[in-house]
């Protein structure tokens, strides 16, 4: 009867922090170390809203005019994360036009960090997070800079764009979750290498990835869940 009253999005996003608490648990984790981003592409702003009325902060989208439509919608607490593949000629106007913009998770190359650095210098704004992507199944159809490639890309945010925080990690793994453990491992070992040439702790270092079928094993892994 507690929740006779909630609405489908809130209680989607009940169940499933609860799976996350319970997957938390099972790996010896604190809570505190996982953040879940819901990712409302093609969702209503009523239903983002029931969300947000639901307590929760983190959204992610991944279209730049679908998140400049809806970003003023909203209150401007929500942190957003854009995730979608990113046009360096569009990265103006995703930073211009939505203040609150939380981090872009999706830097797959110098061209797309340089536009990003040059967008935000020119905003009375703090610096914005990002993460590299990578390509962890090794699909061409996907995103994402060769695991061999991260550490220079990675260097290239860190010590080339000022007006960028480089936050960590990002991978999307096979859609049919066969070789899932293994990207994600392969994202751990990334991260060490970049930690270790550049210098940085692992803690400082985010790891985003794991979607609705395999977050469990992304909890395991470390860090954020993406529930597509």
């Amino acid at each position: 009867m507690a929740h006779s009253l909630e609405s489908a999005a809130a209680n989607a996003l009940r169940l499933v922090l609860e799976r996350i608490e319970v997957a938390v648990h099972q790996a010896g984790r604190s809570s505190s170390q996982v953040r879940l981003v819901a990712v409302s592409k093609t969702k209503s702003v009523s239903v983002i809203k029931e969300v947000y009325d639901a307590g929760h902060r983190h959204f992610g989208e991944n279209y730049v005019q679908e998140l400049i439509d809806k970003a003023p919608q909203l209150s401007n607490d929500i942190q957003w994360h854009f995730i979608g593949h990113l046009q360096s000629n569009k990265a103006k106007n995703l930073v211009a036009n939505v203040p609150n913009l939380y981090m872009v998770e999706s830097v797959d190359s110098t061209k797309i960090a340089n536009s990003l650095d040059r967008a935000v210098s020119g905003l009375e704004r703090k610096s914005l997070k990002v993460l590299v992507q990578v390509n962890t199944s090794g699909e061409k159809s996907k995103s994402g800079v060769e695991p061999s490639e991260c550490i220079e890309l990675a260097r290239h945010v860190y010590t080339q764009c000022p007006n960028l925080q480089f936050s960590g990690l990002m991978t999307i793994g096979m859609l049919d979750y066969t070789c899932t453990p293994e990207n994600f491992k392969m994202l751990a070992n990334c991260r060490e290498e970049i930690c270790t040439a550049l210098g940085i702790r692992e803690e400082g270092c985010e790891l985003s990835m794991g979607m609705s079928n395999d977050f469990e094993l992304a909890v395991s892994g470390l860090l954020y869940y993406r529930p597509y």
